[in-house]
């Protein structure tokens, strides 16, 4: 009831995680269940083995998220990500509308790890992250955007990042608020990975997944319209 499974076979498993719920495991939140957790325990149960991680979403943002099934798998996998070889695009509502209506985010973050949370890199600073993203503007709202962003890099907290320091935080964001307008109030980050394509690990074909908008950010959407 947690999450659906939109793919699966003897080297992967995609998911379609809800908002609310962990990726993977959390140090902080010890006692909350996450799709790993749950993956864990049924392939357990049934082949005696357990999922392994390749790459993770937030816990209040909703999409799809990539598990192997293998340690081969999960090293081809991974290697795809370091190369930036899969395509990642995320929805996003935006507060406030990005000018131009297309462009690129490309800027300069240290992880820190006390705070975890992504913050800008000062001159000189040491273990400086890149982080570069497309985006563009689906449709205006009236004090809002549905933005698409393609990943480039991708960096923990990403597109949250960025969008709050071009000045147009997630609606709903919490966590980075930027120095631009104060964010639209909601019960999440306004975020969604929408779309995943990668190299298959064993057969090298491209295989590719969508999932739609889920129904509190299209009930978003129809407040933000009126």
């Amino acid at each position: 009831d947690r999450f659906r499974i939109v793919f699966e076979d003897d080297s992967l498993i995609v998911v379609d995680k809800p908002a609310g719920v962990l990726s993977v495991p959390h140090p902080s939140r010890r006692d909350e269940p996450s799709v790993l957790d749950t993956l864990g325990e049924d392939y357990a149960a049934r082949t005696r083995s357990s999922p392994l991680v390749v790459h993770r979403i937030d816990r209040d943002t909703s999409g799809l998220v990539v598990f192997a099934r293998t340690p081969r798998a999960m090293r081809a996998m991974k290697e795809q990500f370091v190369r930036r070889e899969p395509e990642r695009v995320y929805l996003a509502i935006l507060t406030g509308v990005p000018k131009p209506a297309m462009g690129t985010w490309a800027d300069e973050f240290i992880w820190n790890a006390r705070d975890r949370h992504l913050e800008p890199a000062r001159p000189g600073a040491h273990d400086v992250l890149e982080a570069v993203a497309h985006y563009a503007v689906r449709e205006r709202l009236r004090r809002a955007a549905l933005v698409e962003v393609h990943l480039v890099t991708g960096r923990r907290n990403q597109v949250r990042a960025q969008a709050a320091l071009h000045g147009h935080p997630l609606v709903g964001e919490r966590q980075y608020a930027g120095e631009g307008p104060a964010p639209l109030p909601f019960e999440r980050q306004a975020l969604h990975a929408h779309r995943l394509a990668f190299d298959h690990p064993l057969s090298g074909d491209r295989i590719a997944f969508e999932s739609p908008l889920p129904q509190d950010l299209q009930q978003l959407l129809e407040r933000l319209r009126r």
